[in-house]
């Protein structure tokens, strides 16, 4: 079934994986532990090196996605690469704390 890989799961907790296997499970972190849009997000894996490419919302959803990828277990460096999107100005009020 396709959306069982959908899903973070506690059998994503190995410590072992890598690469391919790794960045897909930091991706479903990133996306079950933030609820932040993830559709501008890149997540790459060199073995246990992570590159967090694209773009999110606001400097705090940067943040957030980094937190979150440095909990995963396997992770051992991560190389952030986010920017914040150009956005319309109501939405830039969202990520300064007035939501």
């Amino acid at each position: 079934m396709a959306t069982e890989r959908s899903f973070y799961a506690h059998s994503d907790d190995r410590a072992d994986l890598q690469d391919e296997d790794l960045a897909g499970k930091v991706l479903r972190y990133i996306r079950y532990v933030t609820l932040i849009d993830t559709s501008d997000i890149s997540v790459m894996a060199i073995g246990r090196t992570i590159v967090l490419s694209g773009t999110a919302s606001c400097e705090t959803e940067i943040g957030c996605v980094e937190e979150a990828t440095a909990a995963v277990i396997g992770v051992h460096l991560i190389e952030n690469q986010l920017e914040v999107r150009k956005h319309r100005v109501h939405r830039a009020k969202l990520c300064s704390g007035f939501a």
